[in-house]
């Protein structure tokens, strides 16, 4: 039986988000530059959007580039800029037959001007498509994210926009980057590594958190179909008891 012929249908996740990591192992692991396992990890990017778009998921964030990956290696941070641009140049014309739609998330308004263009005019591209909402985050971090919406909150509150008494979760969630999109009930990490590196801190509260080790640029959809596999097995409380769920 095919991978995705286990899933359950009727409950597949509405939002996944992916800590893409290991492309500098991988790189090492081939005896290949650090660029080389950006490249190769776009070929996984292409394969996890088909495969989400495939099963009905309707948000895939992808967790890109953070704001600490700022201070790696000037010449790294150059290369994937640029391969940035040329990923949203070569994909723009697959994603909109395929119905994707993106969205970016962070402080983008940091990254070089022509990133800034390229990433506008996909957005535009593919504004009017319906089917799975590719969320890019880059130069984004869940602490950035917060931060930002406070500093937002703080000003309202200050202009008399709003009263102290009304804020509460619901209201402090429409400030944040994400405030368009529902909580992710599964959040992926690649290469093993059991952290959460500072990705949508707010927001995976109660996701169901999955680790493998598979470096991300040898991830594809199978892989996917398994994480969504384990998720669906999962019970999910929100601090509720087993009995209160079934009862």
């Amino acid at each position: 039986m095919k991978t995705v012929d286990r899933l359950d249908r009727n409950n597949i996740p509405k939002h996944i988000a992916i800590i893409m990591d290991g492309n500098g192992r991988w790189a090492a692991k081939h005896g290949k530059p650090r660029v080389m396992g950006h490249e190769n990890g776009v070929e996984s990017v292409r394969a996890v959007v088909e495969g989400a778009g495939e099963i009905g998921v309707k948000h895939l964030t992808l967790y890109a580039f953070s704001t600490e990956n700022w201070d790696r290696p000037k010449a790294e941070v150059e290369a994937l800029m640029a391969l940035l641009v040329h990923a949203i140049e070569a994909e723009t014309q697959e994603l909109n037959k395929n119905n994707v739609r993106l969205s970016v998330i962070g402080c983008v308004d940091v990254m070089p001007e022509n990133v800034q263009a390229k990433l506008q005019g996909c957005v535009d591209a593919l504004q009017n498509n319906t089917g799975l909402n590719l969320v890019l985050a880059l130069s984004y971090s869940g602490r950035w994210d917060v931060l930002n919406a406070v500093k937002k909150l703080a000003g309202d509150l200050a202009n008399n926009k709003i009263t102290q008494e009304k804020i509460n979760n619901e209201l402090f969630q429409n400030y944040l980057s994400t405030a368009e999109l529902p909580d992710p009930e599964l959040m992926i990490r690649t290469s093993g590594e059991f952290r959460i590196s500072n990705f949508l801190l707010w927001q995976i509260a109660y996701s169901e958190l999955y680790f493998t080790n598979k470096l991300w640029p040898d991830f594809r959809k199978e892989d996917l179909f398994e994480a969504i596999i384990d998720y669906q097995n999962r019970e999910r409380r929100f601090g509720k008891t087993s009995e209160q769920l079934t009862s």
